[in-house]
């Protein structure tokens, strides 16, 4: 599924500025592995091994590496704050690079969304995710591109919300998983190329 993409992606750094970033939301260490709340490190971690760069690199308070997609050089950020503090990362790499805010693609988990969905979105509200509530709090606007992958409702209406998106997927959902990330990669590749109608109509 997302090696037919590839030819879009160098994945090799490159000299020059860096004129994107993308950011995987969720929360380090090995206790939160894998879990629902953790998507956006996922999506990250399966562009970089496809694109074979490291995402090793400590800076910004996050682990990060770049490439070149769709002849712009991008960095690719894991913030290691943990998701109610995703800003202070974010908002670090962008006043570095001079990054525009139009620039910055975030990607987040969606409890709305049914395992394998995603939603790409132009701007708006949090939707209720805290890793976007804190960097709109501290970007001071709400009009950079999203895309939210689904994780699922609750299974039931008394469980914890905390519970829930701490939890970790069966393997039934690997194949919803592993098309999702494909799709990721792509809507990724074409926001950067300034194609965002395509991606929303392709993919919402």
């Amino acid at each position: 599924m997302i090696n037919k993409f590839k030819k879009f992606f160098s994945g090799y750094s490159a000299a020059g500025p860096i004129e994107y970033i993308v950011a995987g939301l969720g929360n380090p260490g090995r206790e939160y592995e894998n879990t629902r709340h953790n998507m956006g490190f996922l999506a990250v971690d399966t562009i970089a091994e496809e694109l074979r760069f490291d995402m090793k690199r400590l800076k910004f308070k996050a682990l990060c590496g770049d490439a070149v997609v769709s002849e712009k050089r991008v960095l690719f950020l894991k913030p290691s704050t943990y998701m109610n503090k995703s800003g202070e990362s974010v908002i670090d790499a962008m006043r570095f690079y001079k990054v525009p805010h139009q620039n910055l693609i975030v990607i987040s988990d969606d409890v709305t969304l049914e395992v394998g969905k995603m939603r790409i979105r132009r701007g708006g509200s949090d939707g209720g995710q805290k890793g976007l509530k804190n960097i709109i709090y501290l970007l001071g606007r709400d009009d950079f591109p999203r895309i939210r992958l689904g994780i699922g409702e609750k299974p039931h209406k008394d469980m914890e919300l905390a519970a829930w998106v701490l939890s970790r997927f069966p393997k039934e959902d690997g194949k919803l998983l592993t098309q999702v990330f494909g799709n990721t990669f792509e809507a990724v590749r074409l926001i950067v190329d300034g194609q965002i109608d395509k991606a929303m109509n392709k993919f919402n």
